[in-house]
């Protein structure tokens, strides 16, 4: 037996096209989604990222602002600009490449962009929508990770879902979006001890742990459906996941490839979010609501989305 591919790369291209023609609407009413990256420093993995957006951009038909600043870039600058930002009617979506240098403090930056704007999904706000049901925009790569697993039809309702990585980028938001879906969700992390008493539990294995092989065919049972988020850069300058896909596709029913998987996904629902932000602020603009009513609009936001 060998698994099915959940391939990331066919299914984002199908929803690229159909995001393609909500960017052309909109364009039609008279504003282009638009989207701004902030990067810092000279990371080669983040200049990758940064570049696979900005073509997705393209792809979409959103206009997208790349800003550079130098490691040593101090945090009040980051501040001012994405202040500058949230007030720009040409910017729908809002996004600080990770990670920054060590004394930007993270919080603070992601604290600052308009939750209007967060098409990352970061904001405490969007985070904590996640608890109650609802959010304005759901993290790109859970985000992702879901649609994988609803356009295969993969049903987790009662299943035994098990997540490797306990970060605030996948891990947790991942859990709770699961949780919504009625799925039993075990999140073990660096300090689990005996890791394969969970793994062979788990119908649903989701891995982001950003460790090569970490996941072996001795530790997942039959027919499990394994979702591997790693992104692994090897010495030779391949590209590997956590999961041991050659061995573990043998027992597997499903499984995502690296690359080719959970990455396009993400990049795909950044799109997603950032043009779901411009018809939003399209749909407030149509409503003619007023200037003090557009400074607080998180309430009125997740209205028109029908999440509150």
């Amino acid at each position: 037996m060998s698994a099915r591919i959940l391939d990331g790369r066919t299914l984002s291209k199908e929803i690229r096209a159909s995001l393609l023609e909500r960017s052309l609407r909109i364009r039609n009413k008279g504003h282009a989604p638009g989207l701004a990256v902030i990067l810092v420093g000279n990371d080669p993995a983040s200049k990758v990222y940064v570049r696979n957006k900005s073509k997705a951009c393209g792809e979409c038909g959103v206009m997208s602002k790349v800003f550079l600043f130098p490691n040593s870039v101090s945090e009040h600058e980051l501040i001012e600009l994405i202040e500058k930002l949230n007030a720009s009617n040409e910017i729908d979506g809002v996004l600080v490449q990770l990670p920054l240098p060590g004394h930007v403090n993270v919080r603070n930056i992601m604290g600052c962009i308009s939750v209007n704007k967060d098409v990352d999904g970061f904001h405490l706000y969007n985070v904590g929508g996640l608890v109650v049901g609802g959010t304005i925009f759901p993290p790109c790569t859970p985000y992702g990770v879901q649609l994988l697993l609803e356009t295969a039809k993969i049903e987790v309702s009662g299943k035994n879902v098990v997540i490797v990585g306990a970060s605030n980028i996948v891990g947790k938001p991942m859990a709770l979006m699961l949780l919504q879906k009625d799925a039993t969700v075990s999140i073990c992390h660096i300090k689990t001890n005996d890791l394969s008493l969970y793994t062979k539990l788990a119908d649903v294995l989701i891995v982001a742990a950003g460790k090569p092989g970490l996941i072996t065919a001795d530790m997942v049972k039959n027919n499990v459906v394994v979702i591997d988020v790693g992104i692994n850069r090897m010495p030779d300058g391949s590209i590997t996941g956590d999961v041991d896909f050659d061995n573990v596709k043998h027992k597997a029913s499903w499984i995502t490839p690296v690359p080719g998987g959970v990455g396009p996904m993400t990049v795909t629902m950044l799109i997603e979010n950032t043009i779901r932000s411009a018809e939003l602020r399209m749909s407030i603009n149509n409503l003619e609501v007023t200037k003090l009513e557009k400074q607080n609009q998180v309430y009125g936001l997740s209205k028109l989305l029908g999440q509150v």
